[in-house]
């Protein structure tokens, strides 16, 4: 992939293995931010406006991360790779079923890729500062933080049964 001249003092093998890192996590970010929304507006249940609410606040954090990590692929002289195709192609998630409604059922899925993308940024961080970049390991931190809240709320909702 063609890169850009910038003034930034990375080594270029630095670069070029941390701009990889950010589209892959983009691209899993991307895909957890629709999926969040394809459980928001089909959710059913008595805790419907809860959840709905919820997930509302998720997906502006994952678009906040989302426009931080692609952002930073372009500050290396990258390109930031989020369109549907790459996505579809890139993300590590599994895709997710469109014929759910029940709450409990959406939980369940949402948990498991909340954790399959807290755990791929969390891998990120490592990988980013053993490259020799400590920003964008410290972008992946934040966005490490965001996701592990997150999944700790969904997961929070089916721990103790009634």
């Amino acid at each position: 992939m063609r890169t850009h001249k910038t003034r930034n003092d990375l080594p270029s093998n630095t670069k070029a293995t941390v701009i990889g890192l950010l589209n892959e996590s983009l691209a899993s970010v991307i895909d957890l931010a629709l999926i969040t929304k394809q459980a928001h507006w089909n959710l059913k249940g008595p805790q419907f406006i809860a959840i709905h609410e919820l997930l509302d606040g998720f997906r502006d954090l994952l678009d906040k991360h989302g426009d931080t990590i692609a952002e930073r692929a372009v500050q290396l002289g990258g390109t930031a790779l989020g369109t549907v195709q790459t996505v579809t192609s890139t993300s590590k998630l599994k895709a997710y079923p469109t014929d759910i409604y029940k709450i409990h059922d959406h939980l369940a899925e949402l948990i498991e890729r909340y954790g399959d993308t807290a755990n791929l940024v969390r891998k990120s961080i490592d990988e980013a500062d053993d490259a020799g970049d400590p920003n964008t390991a410290d972008i992946f931190t934040a966005a490490s933080r965001d996701l592990d809240k997150s999944l700790w709320f969904l997961e929070a909702h089916v721990q103790e049964k009634s």
